[in-house]
Formats: structure tokens, sequence, C-alpha cells
């Protein structure tokens, strides 16, 4: 059976969890393929809402395995906090399987990304300060502790000296912090987190690819999105990982021949949060309108998010990098009071018209957007179940989308709740 993609095509918060959830009842298999708990997903079910950090979305279906996979960095304390408060609304985590190969977020590393994004001052780079990017670069630099590790303690401790000596010194000399100790950590890591993941741990490749051959359905769910992806984002304004669809071949262990489908995730506007380029970013009343009916903060920062129009410049982008098969486009409602709606086509900087994102950030930084604009549709929509209940402004605006991307829309969203969306 094929395996599917899910990934953000924006600068993230696209509703990716959502897509997740009514596809899982389809799949056999979910699987969160990179990051941390430093992307959220929000599922809402018969009203309820659920703010998931790490777990994937699949679990709130019971036929489905939830996998957390080898590209994710875990801190173990917020993923048992995760599982005990889901747990606490009657949600089933013991079919959860934790990657061996994974990689733990340690103290340290949390310690390091707040002082070293303090230490930025106005050049922060505005990132969660829980520890992702230091994670990733210990694991680039091969001196990262993972969740295998935790079932070793003798090989822990001694992986934890060696990197600590070094993390001290740095934490000292450069920011004039007290040092961390070797034996709180490894107390805390092996003595309260080990014993709840350690039936967790899995080898999930072999896991996955024994699914693959069995043909079972298997769903890859990405955090954060192709415009923080650390290699074709707007760097480095970006995640220290790879939510692209590559990203989801390296951090699954799945090959690329077993991808049959690729989904893109795209909100009918446009939202960033933190630092960096946002060429249709919007300072006005629309972007009141965007933040208060959008809901626009953070589901784990609680950070409101820069608003804008829709950018089809990103997403034939996002397409192209992505090989993407269709596209999701999520809360059309929000637009719903809109005179009228706009989408960029194109950029002009210095004089010049670009019609794909510029590759150099001096260039792209300077973008100003070339708008189309549309009527808007004045109605409410959240009740619209049905393609042919759709009025024809929304109708033209979906189409214009798809002939923008140059990918077909499948799936409109129209509200937070998961049947809340129109097949198109």
């Amino acid at each position: 059976m094929p395996v599917t993609i899910v990934l953000g095509t924006q600068w993230g918060d696209e509703g990716k969890g959502k897509l997740t959830d009514l596809l899982a009842g389809e799949m056999d298999f979910v699987v969160r393929y990179q990051g941390g708990h430093n992307a959220g997903h929000t599922v809402v079910v018969d009203g309820e809402s659920f703010a998931l950090q790490l777990i994937p979305s699949g679990v709130l279906n019971e036929s489905v395995t939830p996998v957390i996979g080898n590209g994710v960095v875990i801190d173990p304390g917020v993923l048992i906090a995760e599982i005990d408060q889901l747990a606490s609304r009657g949600v089933d985590t013991s079919r959860l399987k934790v990657s061996g190969q994974a990689h733990l977020i340690m103290p340290y590393h949390i310690e390091l990304d707040r002082v070293a994004e303090r230490h930025l001052g106005k050049n922060s780079l505005g990132t969660t300060k829980r520890g992702i990017g230091p994670t990733y670069a210990d694991k680039a630099a091969r001196i990262g502790l993972r969740v295998q590790d935790l079932l070793d303690p003798k090989i822990f401790r001694q992986k934890l000296e060696v990197v600590l000596k070094e993390k001290n010194a740095i934490l000292a000399k450069v920011y004039n912090r007290l040092p961390l100790s070797a034996d709180q950590i490894a107390d805390a890591y092996l003595n309260e987190y080990a014993p709840r993941i350690a039936p967790l741990i899995s080898d999930t490749v072999a896991l996955l690819n024994d699914a693959v051959v069995a043909e079972k359905r298997i769903l890859l769910e990405g955090a954060q999105a192709t415009f923080l992806d650390l290699d074709h984002g707007t760097y480095p304004f970006v995640t220290s990982s790879n939510p692209t669809a590559g990203g989801a071949i390296t951090g699954s262990g799945i090959g690329p021949r077993n991808i049959s489908r690729v989904i893109g995730v795209a909100k009918a506007y446009l939202t960033r949060v933190g630092s960096g380029p946002f060429p249709t970013e919007v300072f006005d009343e629309v972007a009141e309108q965007l933040v208060d009916r959008g809901h626009e903060f953070g589901t784990n920062t609680g950070r409101r998010r820069r608003t804008g129009w829709f950018d089809a410049v990103l997403l034939r982008h996002a397409a192209r990098i992505n090989s993407l098969s269709e596209v999701f486009i999520t809360k059309l409602d929000v637009l719903d009071p809109f005179d009228v709606v706009k989408v960029a086509v194109a950029y002009e900087s210095d004089g010049q018209r670009y019609d794909s994102v510029p590759y150099h950030q001096s260039v792209f930084h300077k973008a100003v957007p070339i708008y189309e604009e549309f009527p808007g549709w004045k109605c409410d929509l959240s009740s619209v179940r049905k393609r042919s209940d759709l009025p024809k402004e929304a109708l033209n605006y979906i189409e214009f989308l798809s002939q923008q991307i140059g990918v077909p829309v499948t799936i409109v969203g129209v509200g937070p709740s998961r049947e809340q969306y129109v097949e198109i």
C-alpha cells in the first residue's frame, strides 16, 4: 500500500494536524519524522481540542500505531507529560513506538539555547528556546545522546560526562553561567525518565519497513514547514531539521520508492512566527481580523503570529521542492468577511520582477508582492460540506490558487473541527 507524506508548505501552523487526523482513519501507522516539541498540532475532535507536541496526531485514532521516528529530537520530560496528559483525557498511548535512534534533548541544550538567543539581542532568530537547535547541532557533531542510551546506564554516563565537560566550559566562560551537574542529569534521565520510556523504544526503521512489505498504510507527518527547512527555508530564520519530503525519508527510514502521495498543507492566507522575511505581511486592520478570526497564537508558545495574504510564489516553490501531488487549503472560512482577498503572484525587487523565490536573501528581504485581487464571498462557510454549496467567489479563489501552484487543491478546511471540510 502507498506511503503518504503530509507536510507544511509555508512557515508552519497551516493545520497539518487536522489533515493528519482526517487521514488517520485510513492508516495503520502515523509517523512523526522530524522536529521536536517546538511545534504543535491542534486537533479538534467532537468539540474537544487536543494540542499535541511530540506524539503524532494519529494517537487519537484507536486503530493507528503512532511512531516517533529517528529524525525527531525528544525531551523525555515533555514526552512523558504529554503521555500523561492524553491518558488523563482517556486517550490510549500504549501503542506509541519511539525510535531508539532519535536524539535526546538534554538540560544543557535548553540552557545554551536560552543564553545564546539572549546574547544575539536584536539579531536573535526567534527560537522557542527549547533546545532543539543545539540538539541537532550535537547530532551533526556526533556527540549527541540518543534514546537507546537510556537503556545502558554505563554508556549514558560515559557519553554525558564527556559532552558535559565541554558544555559547562562554554556556559561558564562564554555566558558566565553556573555548571550543570552530571549526577543530577543522569539521575533524572536514568531513574525518572528511562523506566517510563523504555517500554516504548523500538527499532522503528525495521517496524515501518516490515509494514511496507505487509502492505500496511503509513502516513508520515511533518512538523514546521517547507520555508522553515534548514536547507530550503529562509535561512537563518529556519528550524534545525528538514520538514520537507526529503526529511520524511531520512527521518523515518522509509525509502523514496515507497512514497506515492505527498500532500502539502497551506492556509488560505499566510502566517509566520518569529523573525525573518515575509513579503505579504500586513499590519493594518486586515492583520487584526486575521489574528482574531484565525486565533493566530502559537499552540506551544502562545506567541502572536504575523499575518499576511496568500503567497503563490512560495507555494510554487514548495510544490517543486516536495514534489507535491495535491494541496489541502485550511482556514478558508477566516476570509469570510473580507470585501477583497489578495494573492501574491510575483515579487518586485529593485525594479525587477521575480516569478519564483529569489535565491539571494538580500533580494528576498526587499521583495514587494505583486497582487491579484478577488472579490470576497461575504458569507459564512463554516457549515458548507459540499463543493456545490461553496459560493462562486470562494470557488474562483480556490481554482486560482490551484492554477498558480500547479497542483490540484483536493480539500478545503472551513473550520477547526474534524468534520469541517469540503472535498473539491
